[in-house]
């Protein structure tokens, strides 16, 4: 059932922080070729023509990144008003070579429920009188009160397999209409890059129209270096659309495969010419550094604790998001028939982890932001499985065991108000599971809600594994593969959720504004 549903207008301010926002980051602006990025003017003041973005925003503190083109002293400064006639100041590092230039400056002991003003003005290490041109940025923290609610949007897979920034259609475009639902937050679901994805000058399509993307050196291979993973970071930089995203929404951000490459795993090793490094362990670490240094994420900038990418994010009273991470902690792809899997696709230790933060929890609502989805059958070549499903509609066997038990602990200790969202297979659909239907049955019914890709070819769409008893309430996919974004529309999801009645609503969306399906959940209820 579809409903239509209004874009939420603009704010004066708001208004006046895109054009402020654009007028910064004007040297980055795509051209009327758009075949080759920028280079950095080293004369002058420090610039920050790369934008600004939030990240994990809380209900009294958040993270500001900005990159310079040189080294620099990072400063930002908020104010409850764009005016900024009264700010706060907040010391950032001094940024340099060591970090490709980026910086995160944490911000805390912010206003509840507040509309953020922010700027980030960049200084000559060596004479702090020598400023370059602030740039700014704005953002909503969590709410301390319910019944103020709580809107945010989810999606992935980002510059995806050849199709990159084409400044004929206007670049990623779908950044735009998310910018003007203005959410609280935008939940990157992984695949933020595709590191492994090569993007040529054009292709041609189908139907003989040609593509034609913004190129860059780093894009041009397969990336191995620590400056060819950060090259990939900067790629999606270039377009506007996400520069003015990001000054105006901050980011809750998790990786998948191809922020390192296609269907990695730990301890694996590479039989794929492209590549001269062959240890994925070694690529692996090096893209989680290039992925800290470009994307502000709290537990990547924890000082004194372990980096890691799993965490979880509090929204106020109605939300926690637990992100995620399943791809550090899995074991190898498999056909997955084993009867015995205590490391599966989470870790022993990370579903520990999340056991204790889920009974913990004192939120309405419990998004398990997953970067896989749980019973759509994702293969790996002919005989192995690169998610959990493994097409055996039979009991719980390979990472299905770490699943299960799972969905029994939350069903045992009435764990309320959980939903799971992902992105990863490049259509959008709702999967409505239940025991009755299943296999394993000792768990309680619960919904699976898929969008993507944000910018990259559409697929159609995988199998169901009946082990967890999925029916597909609805899809949407192409009906072949790798459609581009001018022959099939991108996907996300809004997830909304009223602060009076605590009613959650999924509407999944297509590019273009329509609005393909809804569906409201009830609240306190531990299966819905």
């Amino acid at each position: 059932m579809s409903h239509s549903v209004p874009d939420s207008p603009l704010s004066p301010a708001r208004r006046g922080l895109l054009r402020g926002s654009l007028a910064a980051s004007a040297a980055l602006a795509l051209g009327g070729t758009g075949l080759a990025a920028p280079a950095f003017a080293l004369s002058g003041r420090p610039r920050a023509a790369w934008g600004v973005q939030t990240g994990d925003v809380t209900a009294s503190s958040g993270l500001v990144w900005v990159r310079s083109d040189r080294p620099a002293r990072m400063l930002v400064e908020t104010s409850a008003s764009e005016s900024f006639r009264r700010v706060r100041r907040h010391h950032g590092p001094l940024v340099g070579a060591g970090t490709d230039f980026t910086g995160t400056t944490a911000l805390r002991g912010l206003p509840a429920g507040e509309q953020i003003h922010y700027r980030v003005t960049l200084a000559d290490p060596d004479d702090p009188r020598r400023t370059g041109e602030p740039v700014v940025g704005t953002f909503r923290t969590a709410p301390e009160r319910r019944r103020d609610g709580v809107r945010f949007l989810w999606s992935g897979d980002i510059a995806g397999q050849g199709w990159g920034i084409n400044p004929d259609i206007g670049g990623f475009r779908a950044y735009e209409e998310m910018r003007r639902l203005d959410p609280d937050f935008f939940l990157c679901s992984g695949d933020s890059i595709y590191a492994d994805g090569v993007i040529q000058p054009s292709v041609t399509l189908p139907d003989g129209r040609i593509w034609r993307n913004v190129t860059t050196p780093e894009k041009s291979k397969v990336a191995e270096t620590l400056d060819e993973y950060r090259g990939n970071f900067r790629y999606n930089l270039l377009d506007h659309n996400v520069r003015a995203f990001n000054a105006q929404v901050p980011s809750v951000v998790q990786w998948d495969d191809h922020e390192v490459r296609n269907n990695w795993y730990p301890g694996q090793i590479l039989d794929d010419a492209r590549y001269t490094e062959k240890d994925v362990d070694v690529l692996a670490a090096r893209a989680l550094h290039a992925f800290g240094e470009y994307t502000p994420v709290s537990t990547l900038h924890a000082r004194g604790r372990e980096s890691r990418m799993h965490r979880v994010v509090r929204y106020g009273p109605l939300l926690d998001v637990f992100v995620l991470d399943m791809r550090s902690y899995r074991n190898a792809n498999s056909p997955g028939r084993q009867a015995d899997d205590t490391t599966g696709i989470l870790g022993a230790e990370q579903l520990a982890w999340l056991k204790r933060e889920l009974a913990a929890s004192t939120a309405v609502w419990k998004v398990l932001a997953a970067d896989m989805p749980l019973g759509l059958v994702v293969p790996d070549g002919s005989a192995n499985f690169e998610a959990i499903a493994q097409g055996d509609p039979g009991v719980p066997l390979g990472r299905e065991l770490q699943i299960a038990e799972l969905l029994r602990f939350v069903k045992h200790r009435r764990i309320t108000g959980t939903v799971w969202l992902t992105a990863d297979v490049h259509y959008t659909s709702a999967q409505h599971y239940a025991p009755e239907r299943a296999a394993f049955q000792d768990f309680a019914p619960f919904w699976e809600f898929v969008s993507g890709p944000l910018a990259a070819g559409g697929f159609p769409a995988n199998a169901l594994d009946a082990t967890f008893g999925p029916e597909r309430v609805f899809v949407r996919a192409p009906e072949r593969a790798n459609l581009s974004p001018m022959e099939s529309p991108q996907y996300f999801g809004e997830v909304d959720i009223d602060g009076h009645s605590g009613e959650l609503t999924v509407r999944l969306r297509a590019e273009g504004g329509s609005v393909l399906f809804s569906k409201v959940l009830r609240p306190g209820l531990v299966g819905q």
